[in-house]
């Protein structure tokens, strides 16, 4: 559902992927993990075809990007990190516009936004300006008006920014049941234990290629660490906790 081979992508002078390949399949969330600058946000917006194709060769939901950027579109639904909402309209007309851009049919796709609202517990503001919502509460209504259409494909793009405990509850059984109905899941986080716990497969980016991929556990075993989160350090040339820390640490000590 999602093929990416050989990706190139350059800002000017500076490239940012520089020969990325990877697969995702039927029902598969996978994560996509790296550092700052790994190319990940560059990687996602060339899936969901908000940058231009500049070489490589990328499939969507059996769709070219280059070819038939609108077949993609249609089949993808994306939560970006920072996303933007019209403060100044409801959940519910924000909804309703949503479901016009995609053309959905108003019997249909009712019935989901009436589910939508009560699975992230937002029936009492669905009336309400969304200029007046909280981080978490506009986080509900970009996920679930990015699951209005009903796509094949989903990229989550630091999801979980700004939900409380229970929501992020709803969330994981969210997940698992779309990938249990045979969506494709992109899941990029920085939070490492969360990949891993919702990932079965990860994918980490660094200097824009694929150093590492895998299950979490083949991913430590390979670099000889318990844990993914030393893996990934140890992958990344991240320097130790320790040296980072030691300084500030140091110049903080209290001297009596």
């Amino acid at each position: 559902m999602i093929r990416v081979v050989d990706l190139h992508h350059a800002y000017g002078e500076t490239p940012a992927v520089q020969g990325l390949s990877f697969e995702a399949g039927v029902g598969e969330v996978l994560g996509l993990l790296g550092p700052n600058g790994a190319g990940k946000s560059t990687t996602v917006k060339i899936l969901t075809g908000l940058l231009p194709l500049q070489r490589g060769h990328v499939e969507v939901a059996g769709f070219d990007i280059a070819s038939h950027p609108l077949d993609v579109k249609r089949r993808v639904g994306y939560v970006p990190e920072t996303g933007a909402l019209y403060d100044a309209l409801t959940p519910d007309e924000y909804f309703r516009f949503i479901s016009m851009l995609y053309r959905l049919d108003p019997g249909v796709v009712q019935p989901r936004i009436e589910e939508m609202l009560r699975m992230f517990e937002l029936d009492s503001v669905r009336s309400a300006r969304m200029v007046t919502f909280s981080k978490g509460m506009r986080q509900k209504v970009l996920i679930a008006a990015a699951l209005l259409h009903a796509p094949d494909v989903i990229i989550f793009d630091e999801p979980l920014n700004g939900l409380d405990a229970n929501a992020m509850l709803v969330f994981k059984e969210l997940l698992r049941g779309l990938a249990a109905q045979g969506r494709t899941i992109l899941f990029c986080s920085h939070l490492l234990d969360v990949v891993e716990r919702l990932c079965p497969r990860i994918v980490i980016v660094d200097k824009g290629r694929a150093i590492a991929e895998g299950t979490p556990d083949a991913i430590a075993q390979r670099t000889h660490r318990p844990t993914l989160e030393q893996a990934f350090a140890v992958l990344t040339g991240a320097r130790s906790v320790q040296d980072a820390t030691a300084g500030v640490l140091s110049s903080l000590e209290w001297r009596a």
